[in-house]
């Protein structure tokens, strides 16, 4: 993989119906069903209207043999409307319904963390070599007679591992982390090796974008040392809806996108599954823009880890750099001084001089040749002026240039000075890969300059300013780059809608919280509750609880296991049921629907987190 230079990685191809994956075939986009498989009607409705949404497959869930014997009759039915789009049937914990499903369907995806495990319990116990052999005997047994049936009926298997449903044996020996989602799928991947049975994709998937790319790249590394290169599906999982779902997503996935990786893509949003499909293409398809770009010529820090979750190291001035948040600037040089009081700004930049009407509670930027000594106020350098920043005694000093401008002499004034911050642009065809040469070569040069990452767009869209923006800063991000984010847009958006989404997309790359986190799942048929009314209805109460994490779950399939890191739980436990958790500890259970919320409201003020809303 080059950092650099946008090149798609090269997979093996899985034969999927009439729509084969990986290779030099495009990026497949789907989506998933939210109805109930034995509703044949409901399902094909949903269905057909995915495929018009321009999917390239679509998934359905299969809970039991019941479901995955109604797939004949849903494939029936849309194959006599004319639709000859695969589908894919969705197992957890049941063998007996992948066999099933596997007669019909075109790929089943099936989840190693309980095809045979069953639900995860996680007792803590300790497994010895022989036990660890014998239970992966088990999975062979069971994993043997399935490939079998795929095999009679040319039916391709997705390897699934969820980071929330890892099984106690995986736990127990390599812990909730990346490397362990790595060897679930090799356990259940080197199986299939040993059938001949090659028609495979593979998903590492997350709610937490870190772990989910962290996990990528692991097991791309690992396919390489072991000469194999199936395709990779990717998502993250319980991504949410509205902006934060977008954003989210863009950031997980994006960031592996810019990597090359990446050869089916699906979006997981909290809507109806059909608005998840032209999220994912413009994700794709701003990501694939890159391809055939000038030349980035840069040196990987040998230090550096595409596997680390270190962050680096740089000296810190006043609230920029070292150990502190990244910041937000914010660019009001055309005179609007409109806020949002929940997404303020660290710094905004005015442009040549100081307006009479600027706030002065904000830090302000100003270009230097207008600067003026003044409290609260810092000069804004560039590649034409940067050489009088030295007698500037300002004590911060921002220098904005790119890549081409990283001259030796702009190095030697950087690691002489350390009262500079780094604002980085790009217009590169390849902005990610120009904004890692240029923090590389810092890296090379030892010098511990913070940096500000800065794009410039021009979008009346906010969703594709939304997807954009989460793919570019989200990749640099995941890195371990950047001490702050400025995102610039010409279009008719509000800048103070910008700078929520800079906000937003910090927060999805896990490096600064200002609001409430949802970790929400998109619906599926194994959902126990009208999940988009619910997370309005938990939104509404708790969206001012800007230190929490708060899980709203359709079932317990992923959910506390998704939940890990989240603060709150709310999960479907059975129809029109729900049990709440603190973190992963279950605290009651079968609560009526009808009165979930206001309980989940009273568990947060019991353990001392409610705050009262302004």
């Amino acid at each position: 993989m080059d950092f650099f230079n946008y090149k798609r990685r090269v997979s093996s191809i899985a034969k999927i119906g009439n729509t084969p994956l990986g290779g030099d075939n495009p990026i497949r986009i789907q989506s998933m069903t939210s109805t109930n498989t034995n509703d044949t009607e409901s399902s094909v409705e949903q269905t057909i209207r995915i495929i018009e949404a321009g999917a390239d497959y679509v998934r359905l869930t299969a809970q039991g043999v019941r479901e995955a014997e109604n797939l004949k009759n849903i494939k029936e039915e849309i194959r006599k409307r004319g639709y000859n789009t695969p589908l894919i049937a969705d197992i957890h914990f049941n063998p007996r319904a992948a066999e099933a499903a596997a007669k019909h369907v075109e790929k089943v995806r099936i989840n190693p963390g309980n095809f045979v495990d069953g639900a995860k319990v996680f007792e803590g116990k300790e497994f010895t070599d022989e036990e660890y052999a014998i239970e992966i005997e088990k999975i062979r047994t069971k994993l043997t007679s399935f490939l079998n049936i795929c095999k009679e009926h040319n039916t391709a298997v997705r390897i699934g591992v969820n980071h929330g449903s890892l099984s106690d044996r995986i736990l127990t020996r390599y812990g909730d982390t990346p490397e362990g989602m790595v060897e679930s799928c090799m356990e259940f991947l080197r199986i299939c090796l040993e059938q001949n049975f090659t028609d495979i994709a593979i998903s590492m998937k997350a709610s937490n974008t870190i772990v989910m790319t962290k996990a990528v790249r692991l097991l791309v590394q690992k396919m390489d040392e072991e000469g194999l290169a199936f395709p990779l599906h990717l998502g993250v999982t319980e991504a949410g809806d509205g902006e934060d779902g977008r954003i989210k997503s863009a950031v997980g996935i994006g960031a592996l996108l810019s990597d090359g990786i990446g050869d089916t893509v699906r979006v997981s949003l909290s809507e109806d599954p059909e608005f998840e499909v032209p999220v994912a293409k413009k994700m794709v398809n701003y990501v694939l823009e890159r391809a055939n770009h000038p030349e980035i010529k840069a040196t990987i820090n040998p230090n550096f880890s595409p596997f680390s979750t270190l962050k680096r190291k740089t000296y810190s001035i006043e609230n920029i750099g070292g150990d502190k948040l990244p910041i937000v600037i914010s660019n009001r040089s055309n005179g609007n001084f409109e806020f949002n009081v929940h997404f303020l700004p660290d710094y905004i930049y005015v442009g040549k001089e100081l307006p009479a009407e600027a706030p002065r509670s904000i830090s302000i930027i100003i270009d230097a040749d207008g600067w003026k000594e003044e409290k609260n106020t810092y000069p804004l350098f560039n590649k034409d002026n940067f050489n009088k920043i030295k007698d500037n005694t300002a004590a911060i000093k921002f220098l904005q240039i790119g890549y081409p401008d990283l001259s030796d002499e702009v190095i030697s004034i950087l690691k002489a000075d350390q009262s500079i911050v780094v604002i980085i642009t790009t217009d590169h065809k390849n902005g990610v890969g120009e904004q890692r040469a240029f923090i590389h070569t810092l890296m090379n040069n030892d010098c511990k300059t913070p940096i500000v990452l800065n794009r410039k767009y021009n979008e009346n869209q906010e969703e594709d300013i939304q997807i954009k923006a989460g793919i570019d800063f989200g990749a640099i991000l995941l890195d371990g780059f950047g001490n702050g984010a400025m995102i610039e847009n010409g279009g008719t958006i509000p800048q103070k809608n910008i700078d929520a989404y800079t906000f937003g997309v910090l927060q999805a790359a896990r490096v600064r919280t200002t609001k409430t986190e949802y970790i929400s799942c998109p619906s599926c048929g194994r959902t126990l509750f009208d999940l988009q009314s619910t997370v309005a209805r938990v939104k509404g109460s708790t969206s001012h609880l800007k230190h929490l994490k708060i899980g709203v779950m359709g079932c317990i399939v992923n959910g506390p296991g998704e939940m890990a890191d989240a603060d709150y739980g709310y999960v479907g436990a059975e129809k029109g049921k729900i049990s709440l958790y603190k973190r992963q500890d279950l605290i009651e259970k079968n609560i009526p629907s009808e009165q979930a919320v206001e309980r989940l409201v009273e568990l947060i003020k019991s353990h001392g987190d409610w705050v009262e809303p302004d």
